[in-house]
């Protein structure tokens, strides 16, 4: 049939075409209904241009990095600050400053061993006393303390960050001390009398005055950074993971000790850390009440004794230059040295921690 015929025919006549759904044109007229609904819609808001540009974040950069190197040159100075001024008594007394107990600025003899020692030794006894308690603190303002509680005990315990550390000190030589003495020191004189080696610990004048002192004045002093740290830390735990250790029938010791913990353990080791710096370096409440006696002829907690800070304190305005200044500077680099240990083995510990994670079921 031609064209022609085709055009002619009427309709009735034509062939049937069977409709689908798949047809090209029924796609088509679909095509064409949603491109005149994307053409009648608003046009889209425009795009704004970003504020800072390639420059502006190279400045940035620049400052941030210039920041960091500014601190770590900072750091490097000191030290060399102090090894500079040092030098004479390291030449003379090499690492035999750190064994030697004698402390003499009449004959110009010099050796830090008392010194490290009481810095040492309060500095142990103090975190002994501060870790507990602020992990109590902690736990009881996170998970036990009703919430009408938690607010004004957790604002009177950060409180106690801000009391200078001479009110730490002069409370502890005038109030402190008389108590440490008459109901501490004196009794246990009395039971250990005779005892070997405990009764030497407990030994000394009953003033209240010395190592122990200081480290208990010490613990009261970083309690409030540590639990902070770690109530802080303790808050951040995902409430889902509390939640389903609860739901699994875990007491709270459990849910602390088993989730709590490992999954904030950086932060409380960092919180631990803090506290340790505070009483490696704290100053006047120490001086007050350790005693500022350079001996060791009696290891008792209650002998006085000398720390690096308290020496410090109480000879460098009055030392002449020469061997007896180079003897302190030496003292404060020691010191210096002390805390870079200190900071390095907390590192080691968490990269430990964290490569050990997951080996244990």
């Amino acid at each position: 049939m031609s064209n022609s015929s085709l055009q002619d025919a009427p309709l009735s006549s034509l062939p049937e075409r069977p409709v689908s759904s798949t047809f090209p044109a029924a796609a088509a007229s679909l095509d064409l209904a949603a491109e005149r609904a994307r053409t009648s819609a608003a046009p889209p808001p425009p795009v704004k241009a970003p504020r800072s540009g390639p420059m502006a974040d190279r400045i940035f950069g620049w400052a941030a990095k210039g920041a960091a190197l500014l601190t770590l040159a900072m750091l490097i100075g000191i030290l060399l600050s102090l090894v500079v001024g040092a030098w004479p008594a390291i030449s003379k007394y090499g690492l035999g400053f750190l064994t030697s107990s004698v402390w003499d600025p009449v004959k110009d003899e010099y050796g830090g061993l008392v010194m490290i020692y009481g810095t040492l030794a309060t500095s142990f006894i103090a975190l002994v006393i501060a870790v507990p308690v602020s992990f109590g603190i902690a736990l009881f303002l996170t998970e036990l303390s009703p919430n009408w509680l938690k607010r004004p005990l957790g604002t009177a315990i950060e409180l106690l960050a801000a009391v200078p550390s001479i009110v730490y000190g002069m409370w502890g030589l005038l109030v402190f001390g008389p108590i440490l003495s008459t109901w501490v020191q004196q009794p246990l004189q009395k039971l250990l009398a005779g005892v070997p080696y405990l009764g030497a610990l407990v030994s000394g004048p009953p003033v209240g005055i010395g190592i122990l002192s200081a480290g208990i004045i010490l613990a009261i002093m970083i309690i409030p950074f540590i639990a902070s740290v770690m109530r802080d830390v303790f808050e951040v735990t995902p409430a889902l993971l509390k939640e389903s250790a609860y739901g699994l029938g875990s007491t709270t010791w459990e849910v602390v000790s088993k989730v709590v913990l490992p999954y904030t353990k950086a932060g409380v080791i960092g919180g631990i850390m803090l506290g340790l710096g505070r009483a490696l370096g704290e100053t006047m409440a120490v001086t007050f009440v350790i005693g500022n006696m350079n001996q060791l002829n009696s290891l008792s907690v209650f002998e006085a004794a000398n720390s690096i800070t308290s020496a410090l304190a109480n000879e460098f305005a009055e030392a002449g230059a020469g061997l007896h200044q180079a003897a302190l500077m030496y003292l404060g680099l020691v010191l210096f040295f002390i805390t870079f240990v200190v900071l390095s083995l907390s590192k080691m510990l968490l990269a430990q921690m964290k490569k050990s994670e997951g080996t244990k079921s």
